[in-house]
């Protein structure tokens, strides 16, 4: 007899051995995620749709937040020990980011970009094969407090960068928008820059509670894993960019590009290391 989970797992792909509750949560989200993309894009033409996005978003952001707490019950541990997971979690740290500087700089522009970013990382990871997906006990290494703390704070840095790219994408696109909303090059601009002064700080600790938890771990607190390596090239990149916005007034398309780069690394960073260099983070 076929279930309504086993139905859910071959139709959504999101099976592996997940509770039907886990299942139903990351596919409301999704599909929250897909309706939101296009609304926020729909509101650069009709302004009418005011807050439509934006609540749409959040309803999808709780149900998310339902499955993330779904699967750590399921797994009996924070769902950031595999691939999958982080993926999933990736995609929750660009909305919550979202939605907190959405509130805070009053702009809608950010959904433009966030939300079909958000929906495509969780939808990359409901294509991932299913022995991704399954849950397995914390390898050794990984059970430690330091392993909530290292990635929730890498994951908001990350959402945030995330947010920034997708702006700085925008205001390159700019001359050829003759929409108000995309020809406010300046505004762009700057909520780019406001976007990155946020993230840069929870990479920093990010690296920072890391290299302490590679120390419990490992016994030494940096090893030039190319996980560590990269991580520091991308902060770098953003230490740079930070640098050469108060130093030298670096504004429009320089900044955008350097934006742009360093989401290049972020993304590296996280996938790149894993699927094609090896080391000590290869079990993400």
């Amino acid at each position: 007899m076929v279930t309504l989970q086993t139905l859910l797992c071959h139709k959504l792909r999101f099976c592996g051995e997940v509770g039907i509750m886990t299942t139903i949560s990351f596919s409301l989200a999704l599909g929250a995620y897909f309706l939101a993309s296009f609304l926020y894009g729909a509101g650069i033409f009709f302004q009418r749709l005011g807050r439509i996005p934006a609540l749409i978003t959040g309803l999808g952001f709780l149900a998310h937040s339902a499955g993330l707490l779904h699967r750590t019950i399921e797994a009996s541990h924070a769902p950031f020990a595999n691939l999958y997971e982080s993926m999933i979690f990736f995609s929750w740290a660009i909305v919550l980011t979202s939605l907190v500087l959405e509130f805070r700089l009053k702009t809608r522009i950010l959904g433009v970009v966030t939300t079909p970013l958000a929906f495509l990382a969780i939808a990359s990871a409901s294509m991932l094969p299913d022995h991704y997906k399954e849950i397995t006990p914390l390898i050794p290494a990984l059970q430690s407090y330091w392993l909530e703390i290292h990635v929730i704070t890498c994951f908001l840095g990350y959402g945030a960068f995330a947010a920034a790219f997708g702006i700085s994408i925008l205001y390159l696109v700019k001359k050829h928008s003759k929409t108000n909303q995309l020809s406010q090059e300046d505004r762009l601009d700057e909520l780019s820059y406001q976007t990155i002064a946020i993230g840069f700080p929870f990479l920093t600790l990010g690296i920072i509670t890391g290299a302490i938890w590679a120390n419990y771990a490992w016994g030494t607190y940096w090893s030039w894993d190319p996980k560590e390596t990269w991580s520091l090239i991308t902060w770098l990149i953003y230490a740079a960019y930070l640098h050469v916005r108060l130093r030298r007034d670096w504004r429009g398309n320089k900044a955008a590009w350097l934006s742009i780069i360093g989401f290049a690394a972020v993304i590296f960073t996280y996938l790149g290391v894993n699927l094609i260099l090896s080391g000590l983070h290869s079990y993400t």
